[in-house]
């Protein structure tokens, strides 16, 4: 077979997005090109990769072994551009981050900085929840992730770099929102909006559950922590939440986070990457960026809320 990277990383994106024209947009090609991709590599596999349902695209048995190797062979050719980077000293290309959704209320303010500072280094955010992201990394798809709870699962190297506070919300018109302080054993009569399993949000909340023996119901699940808010908010439940998805809705007095015994459950935000990769420049570059500034960044964002939880 004569097939190029180029048409790996074409057919690993339409994999992904199960979509050819949501791939040419992520990839700045054309539709036309991605279709032509995709059946340049089929007629040279021969066997469909595949199957087409309209505009649907999901993958055939002999696709979902091909996208394995595929992926493994685009990851060993990050590496080979990591480690001549390295050489050179050049900090440009791709660098790919992954981030839990709890990021996303701090970590863009930080990517500018990274990107005024680093303009040639193109950056792309792959959002997942922490297995997912562990997925990700293990298949070499992302570099760095922020996330919070550190995998234990894999050989990685986790460096915190700064605290990451969850708290229980309620709507404003709450009866815990009127107290001063509210008992540990009073939330095993609340209805628990969660997330789901997987998430280091829901890992926090069994955590600090388990450790006062209660047994709450869980009576919604849902993957968004800006549907949870909305739910809380709504006064369909109570819920756990990382203190940094929260800052506007706290000093805008749509949501409450009464104070609860034992909380907040501190924890700490982590810079993940695999223990056997080697980094780029770029990816050196914005490691050290988070350690530096990071700790510092979430104080000036969430300095007067984490003081109040």
């Amino acid at each position: 077979m004569n097939i190029t990277f180029r048409q790996l990383r074409v057919f690993a994106e339409v994999a992904r997005q199960g979509s050819m024209q949501r791939a040419a947009e992520a990839l700045h090609l054309t539709p036309p090109a991605v279709s032509m991709s995709i059946k340049d590599i089929e007629s040279q596999v021969g066997l469909p990769l595949f199957d087409r349902a309209g505009r649907q695209l999901s993958l055939s048995t002999a696709g979902e072994y091909f996208v394995v190797y595929a992926r493994r062979l685009l990851a060993t050719l990050k590496e080979t551009e990591d480690a001549m980077a390295r050489f050179t000293g050049v900090e440009s290309g791709l660098l790919t981050i992954g981030m839990v959704s709890s990021a996303k209320y701090f970590l863009p303010q930080l990517l500018a900085q990274f990107h005024g500072e680093h303009p040639s280094v193109e950056v792309r955010l792959r959002l997942g929840n922490r297995e997912q992201l562990v997925a990700l990394m293990q298949n070499n798809e992302v570099d760095i992730s922020v996330m919070g709870r550190a995998p234990k699962e894999w050989p990685n190297r986790a460096e915190p770099f700064a605290m990451h506070p969850h708290v229980l919300v309620t709507a404003p018109n709450h009866p815990f929102a009127q107290l001063e302080g509210v008992p540990a054993v009073a939330l095993a009569r609340e209805g628990f909006i969660v997330r789901e399993p997987g998430s280091g949000t829901r890992a926090a909340l069994e955590e600090y559950l388990a450790s006062h023996r209660l047994q709450p119901m869980f009576i919604m699940e849902m993957s968004s922590n800006e549907a949870i808010k909305q739910a809380v908010m709504a006064g369909l439940g109570v819920s756990m939440v990382s203190l940094h998805t929260i800052g506007l809705e706290l000093r805008s007095g749509l949501i409450a986070a009464p104070h609860v015994e034992g909380l907040p459950l501190m924890r700490r935000w982590h810079l993940v990457n695999a223990a056997a990769k080697m980094l780029s420049p770029a990816a050196e570059a914005f490691r050290y960026l988070i350690l530096e500034r990071g700790e510092a960044h979430l104080a000036a964002m969430f300095g007067s809320e984490t003081a109040r939880a």
